[in-house]
């Protein structure tokens, strides 16, 4: 299900640096001895702090960086101690460490405590400065401005406790011989310690983001969030009550995780993170085993879309297990050894088709430790992989959607396939998985379409109108999660009656919960940025819960298609044209800048009235829509949105066209009169009939159709040639192509009656170079005259053609024979 690589190995990267160091101490060619290394702490520069027992009982801490590949050791304590928690400051010239009771009864900690706090000079190694010696245990952590200036003016610490407060310390820095950096006051630390929260029995700290989250119990359960900003200065921004069970947590104990954002939590009874986007989302996940039922309850608290989801899945056994969350762009997975696998789509959660769950056999993470073992090391960005520190072993993996098991799932239908007991639901959430989630993989989109091609039609959603409505949704979410609400994502939104199978999940159970009271306080409503985007989503989200149909509707453009394409030139027609070629000459553009050879399939020559206003249409329906609802995006971008929106759609009809056309290795001249068709033109023939069948269903426009070249014209030909007799449709075609075939024919059709009737006999058939269907004008018209009511349309018994029709027809044609017009 997933793709792995690891980015930190500690035996690779930096066990093998350890060995030599040591070896260099005993002044030996190799050291033998065993060394036992612990991940303690991750900071925001992606550095990696680490300790370990030392050849001579000593205690020695080490950075590697994770940009030049380097190993840094830091500290050597003189003895062997237990490093808990440690933190090194933005300039490297700080150590913070929190050191454990050794238990062995070896060594002890003075004074005799069950966790000794220091704060160390490491550059160059002077003061060590005692800031708490306490009977629980405290996690470190120096605050890390985003900014590139390297200050050496004053670090600031963050203490957490697990007597339930959290306190800051100022420490000011002074600059000696020009080079050294020390503590300016020491003595004086203890006074500039500020209580920035207590009473809490839960808490975490991302360092990425550098912000706090602790939840705190008095009447209800509340979330509060802390946000420190580049000036050193903090301020709590959000406040969220969360719906937990009656005392959750019997006592606040540190979780040994080691690692950036750290949890109080009494492990057999809840477990809870909050994972942020960038771009304005965040999500609290927490999960309650149930008392009485072998079940396992938990709960994504989607702030930025104003609700909450519960779910319940049945476990084999009562044991009270915790899943991994686990953060993959915008779906958070969620994730139990031995039992199940969800990647529930935080963007589009209203039906659960649109997330991905496995059980059993197919829940496989790929990780060997538990999920027990695993935490998530959080970066807030829009990335399609996550890492996750294995506990166990010190390794960091990078974490991605493997799109091979997703093409297994999507092909589950087919015999020989495996997973082959996928259901319709897995499939619709597998495919927008692998659109939505893998971006743009010109690789996995020909998978895809090849699946499409394969003729498996699934009765519960159309492949076909999925495929387009989530690829178009991918090029557009990334500029807002409003457009979550407002473009359309999926077929399924628009059936009168969702079939079961895509409503309801085997093994799981899910409530929703709406409106989760998000509070946000001081400069949070002032601020760029995240909260400012959050908020705003937050805000939108309650008003697209008021609009009935938020969600713009393909179809809105039908009624107004079938008036303007029978209407008369106006200014509105004028207007829906000039859109049309905004479109299109984007796509010129496109084809011009492109390094491949795109006309194997012939599009986008001829002026087709009827698409080129639904073009038109299509953009201006669309504009009208984000501008009313989504006012904040401004018209410019707007419009900009929209024009590639509807630019992107005949692209990819074109390239889905273009690489069947290459499967089945197809010419752009290889359907003519002169050859039977086989199997790739037919599969060929009904892929275009199937998405002519989508596009129609969802009034989408299509690319203009085949220009009137002579070998295109012998391509139209064989098509309709090809058809059988009584499904021949070509004769309500308003075209020219269409109108030649129906005069030729019947011509033919009259003077072969004719023939048999009267006996008559045309003397100009066998010679050379004689064309029967373009006979001279005066000679037709007279032979046309005289039988016209004689003879019945071929194509219809009850409609007879008028011999006008047919006259201009061929005088059109023998002019263009004679070179006297163009086509």
């Amino acid at each position: 299900m997933f793709k792995l690589q690891p980015k930190l190995d500690l035996s690779r990267d930096v066990e093998t640096d350890i060995l030599r160091k040591e070896a260099a101490v005993c002044r030996a060619k190799d050291y033998c001895g065993a060394v036992e290394v612990f991940t303690i702490n991750i900071e925001r520069d992606g550095g990696i702090l680490y300790s370990w027992k030392g050849s001579t009982g000593t205690t020695r801490v080490g950075k590697y960086d994770s940009v030049t590949k380097q190993n840094k050791l830091l500290y050597t304590f003189d003895k062997q101690v237990c490093v808990s928690s440690c933190s090194l400051n933005k300039e490297e010239t700080l150590l913070a460490v929190s050191l454990a009771q050794n238990n062995s009864g070896e060594e002890h900690l003075k004074p005799m405590s069950k966790c000794l706090t220091l704060l160390i000079e490491i550059h160059p190694i002077n003061n060590t400065k005692v800031l708490k010696a306490v009977d629980c245990r405290v996690k470190v952590q120096f605050l890390y401005p985003g900014t590139d200036h390297r200050s050496v003016l004053e670090s600031h610490l963050l203490l957490l406790t697990e007597d339930g407060y959290v306190d800051q310390y100022h420490v000011l820095l002074t600059r000696h011989e020009g080079y050294k950096v020390l503590m300016a006051n020491p003595e004086c630390l203890s006074k500039t310690a500020e209580r920035l929260a207590e009473d809490f029995c839960w808490v975490q700290w991302d360092v990425h983001t550098q912000r706090l989250y602790y939840l705190t119990h008095m009447d209800k359960f509340l979330l509060r969030c802390v946000q420190f900003y580049d000036d050193h200065n903090c301020e709590t921004v959000l406040e969220l009550p969360l719906e937990l069970r009656a005392n959750p947590f019997s006592s606040v104990k540190f979780v040994n995780l080691g690692f950036d954002h750290f949890h109080v939590e009494r492990p057999e009874r809840v477990k809870m993170e909050v994972f942020t986007n960038r771009i304005g989302s965040m999500c609290v996940c927490y999960s309650q085993p149930s008392c009485n039922k072998p079940e396992l309850m938990y709960t994504v608290v989607l702030v930025h879309k104003d609700c909450s989801k519960t779910f319940r899945v049945t476990l084999d056994d009562t044991t009270h297990l915790h899943p991994l969350f686990m953060p993959i762009g915008y779906y958070m997975v969620v994730y139990l050894h031995a039992c199940f696998l969800h990647c529930i789509n935080t963007r589009q959660q209203e039906m659960l088709c649109h997330s991905l769950f496995l059980s059993g056999n197919d829940a496989v993470l790929g990780l060997p430790s538990k999920s027990g073992r695993l935490t998530v090391v959080h970066a807030e960005e829009e990335e399609s992989s996550t890492a996750v520190l294995d506990l166990s072993s010190g390794t960091i993996y990078g974490v991605q959607l493997n799109p091979a098991y997703l093409m297994q799932i999507l092909r589950s239908g087919t015999p020989s396939r495996r997973p082959n007991n996928m259901t319709d639901a897995q499939r619709l959430a597998a495919l927008h998985c692998l659109l939505l989630h893998k971006g743009s993989d010109p690789n996995m989109e020909l998978e895809i379409i090849e699946w499409l091609c394969d003729n498996t039609v699934l009765e519960s959603f159309d492949q076909i109108q999925e495929f387009i409505l989530a690829f178009l949704y991918r090029i557009s979410y990334k500029r807002s999660l409003n457009l979550d609400k407002l473009l359309p994502c999926s077929s399924v939104f628009d059936k009168k009656e969702v079939p079961a199978c895509l409503t309801e999940v085997p093994g799981v159970l899910c409530t929703t919960e709406l409106h989760t009271e998000t509070v946000f306080k001081g400069k949070a409503r002032s601020l760029q940025g995240f909260w400012s985007e959050l908020q705003w989503n937050t805000e939108r989200t309650k008003y697209f819960d008021a609009d009935p149909n938020p969600r713009y509707r393909t179809s809105h453009a039908q009624a107004d298609w079938t008036k303007l394409v029978t209407a008369r030139p106006s200014s509105h027609m004028t207007h829906v044209l000039d859109n049309t070629k905004k479109v299109l000459s984007m796509l010129d553009n496109w084809r011009l800048a492109s390094p491949r050879d795109r006309k194997l399939v012939p599009l986008f020559q001829e002026e087709d009235h009827r698409q080129r206003v639904l073009i038109g249409l299509t953009v201006e329906k669309l504009r009208e829509h984000l501008n009313t609802h989504l006012p904040r995006l401004g018209k410019k971008k707007i419009d900009a949105l929209v024009v590639n929106y509807v630019a992107e759609l005949l692209e990819l009809i074109r390239h889905m066209l273009e690489s069947v056309w290459l499967k089945h290795k197809l010419g752009p001249r290889v359907l003519c009169l002169t050859q039977q068709a086989g199997p790739g033109e037919w599969a060929v023939f009904h892929f275009m009939l199937r998405i002519l069948e989508a596009t129609r269903g969802l009034c989408m426009p299509l690319p203009p159709d085949l220009d009137n070249s002579d070998a295109n014209e012998k391509l139209k030909f064989s098509v309709l040639k090809r058809l059988p007799e009584a499904n021949r449709f070509y004769h309500m075609w308003d075209h020219p192509v269409s109108s030649a075939s129906i005069s030729r024919d019947y011509v033919r059709n009259l003077l072969g009656r004719h023939n048999k009737n009267k006996g008559f006999a045309f003397t100009g058939r066998d010679k050379a170079g004689f064309r029967p269907e373009f006979l001279p004008l005066t000679y037709l018209a007279k032979v046309l005259s005289d039988i016209e009511e004689q003879a019945l349309n071929p194509f219809d018994e009850q409609e007879n053609i008028d011999a006008t029709f047919v006259e201009k027809t061929a005088l059109k044609q023998t002019l263009i024979l004679l070179g006297f017009e163009g086509k």
